[in-house]
């Protein structure tokens, strides 16, 4: 029996994760700060900070580290929050792995290092963040890289998820569907605007794939080789399963209008984050080069992708 650990375990992607290793007869070791959202017997539960990992013994033969913990919502958070947490992680994992003999880690980083772009981007596009988060998943990629590169033999694994949905994941795709259940849906600013995505489960199948290969290292981006804009997901969501939904466009003009209102009256005060508002109408073109030249397989449109999404949630997309 093969044994791995999840930090980030308690997390929407870790919680998938372990249940899918669960499921194929591995040991699972799942660190977190956080209690798990669901709980099964053959889980070991640690609870630990990924900032500190000091005190953390694993007594178990362990194959694989899976690095997931991160803090991720931006904008979100303090600048410096993602830099304790996701660069001093990154610097943790890869010292406990050292110490504990484990010769394979997987990493999520994130599309956030290519910086916002209306271009296709691939593994081989120079990064760009722009953001804190950004910038520490880059640095937390190099730590990881350095790691690999201390000692023969290692194998490492990254990959830069586009946005993930699926069961639990109550983000974007969540409070999509919930506005279209509303009976009304309005594009803010344009239709084409290209939303790099993936269901969980395929991400979890593609991150296999990966860890199955030969090479000693390997990155690559997980998001659908379509790029299917936000007019292409919002149609699908709304001809299979909110025909009564009504669609408008708001001018992009006033989307700006809005984001440039709310920096003078301060983001405390009022709850909403002009940087989110812009992101709205900027595209995340992520193509995923890596994963089509290895011939990796995936579904073929939107409709069998959100299908799945309705019948594991029960029709509720949560």
């Amino acid at each position: 029996m093969r044994t791995h650990v999840v930090f980030g375990g308690s997390g929407f992607i870790g919680t998938h994760l372990t249940r899918k290793l669960i499921a194929q007869g591995d040991h699972v070791i799942s660190v977190d700060m956080k209690p798990p959202r669901e709980r099964q017997d053959a889980v070991d539960y640690r609870i630990a900070d990924v900032r500190n990992l000091s005190g953390l013994v694993l007594d178990s033969r362990i194959t694989r580290f899976y690095n997931l913990a991160a803090v991720h919502t931006t904008p979100g958070h303090p600048n410096h929050e993602y830099y304790d947490t996701n660069v001093n992680g990154a610097l943790e994992v890869t010292k406990l792995a050292e110490r504990s003999g484990v010769d394979e880690i997987v990493f999520t980083s994130s599309i956030s290092i290519y910086g916002p772009s209306e271009e296709i981007k691939t593994e081989d596009s120079i990064p760009a963040p722009t953001s804190a988060y950004g910038y520490s998943k880059l640095l937390s990629e190099h730590v990881h890289g350095d790691w690999l590169r201390r000692k023969q033999g290692r194998k490492l694994t990254i990959v830069r998820p586009a946005v993930v949905f699926g069961p639990g994941e109550g983000g974007n795709f969540t409070r999509l569907a919930k506005l279209l259940r509303k009976g009304i849906f309005i594009y803010p600013g344009r239709k084409d605007t290209v939303k790099a995505c993936i269901y969980v489960e395929d991400l979890l199948d593609a991150l296999e794939f990966a860890c199955h290969r030969p090479e000693g290292f390997v990155l690559f981006n997980a998001a659908y080789p379509n790029r299917f804009t936000l007019e292409d997901i919002v149609k699908t969501l709304i001809k299979n399963y909110f025909p009564q939904t009504k669609e408008f466009l708001l001018p992009g003009g006033v989307v700006k209008v809005v984001a440039a209102m709310l920096k003078p009256a301060g983001v405390a005060n009022i709850g909403i984050h002009p940087d989110r508002v812009t992101k709205l109408i900027r595209s995340t073109n992520i193509y995923p080069q890596w994963l089509e030249g290895n011939s990796f397989t995936f579904p073929a449109s939107l409709d069998p992708i959100l299908a799945r999404w309705e019948k594991e949630t029960g029709g509720t997309f949560v």
